[in-house]
């Protein structure tokens, strides 16, 4: 089985680009979705959180207050590696799971969605990469339109991640989603097709 590393900047599509790989066959794994998972009150990561942020963090519901948590992080890179600390290890072992499902499934090709694929050392876990870009302008408008984000706090999320020339450098396929959808998508499969011959 192939696994492959799917990431990019903040808003750049990530999540569009990864659903044409699973409508086209691919095992996906979403690792914001077992990041959601492993902060969950009660959870040995939302333990340590609360422990060390203080309950501001929380909501009414005993929920993170994302929002707030992120407006810590992105102000203070110390306190985002504080966070990746407490959160990464239980996200790998989760990942590991998936991996081990896919496996079991007989999947050729398992796409895990890791926005912080370079950064927290995920390329490690995986055969290729694929990068998604997009342009600063579109990148930054969608992710005001998508969290609600002043310009500033968009400028402060998008430059807390590594610049995204620096991820292209080092991807193995990038895929452009600057242009149409049916473009994006004939991008997607001809690097589908490179995949199978990879994992056949």
């Amino acid at each position: 089985m192939l696994v492959v590393g799917l990431t990019g900047g903040i808003a750049t599509g990530k999540s569009t680009v990864a659903g044409m790989f699973a409508d086209l066959g691919a095992y996906r794994i979403d690792a914001d979705q077992l990041a959601r998972e492993v902060v969950q009150p009660g959870n040995p990561a939302w333990e340590a959180i609360v422990r060390y942020f203080g309950d501001d963090i929380l909501e009414k519901s005993g929920q993170l207050d994302r929002k707030k948590l992120g407006d810590i992080i992105f102000a203070d890179p110390q306190m985002r590696q504080v966070l990746n600390g407490m959160t990464h290890p239980p996200v790998r072992a989760l990942l590991r799971e998936e991996l081990a499902r896919a496996r079991e499934q007989g999947s050729c090709v398992a796409l895990v969605e890791v926005p912080l694929l370079y950064e927290a050392g995920f390329e490690r876990d995986v055969d290729r990469v694929i990068v998604v870009t997009t342009s600063p302008s579109a990148q930054r408008s969608r992710l005001m339109q998508r969290s609600g984000l002043t310009r500033e706090e968009a400028r402060l999320r998008i430059e807390a991640q590594m610049p995204l020339s620096e991820k292209v450098a080092r991807a193995d396929f990038v895929i452009d989603n600057d242009k149409t959808l049916p473009e994006t998508k004939a991008q997607v499969l001809k690097v589908w097709q490179m995949l199978l011959q990879e994992c056949g």
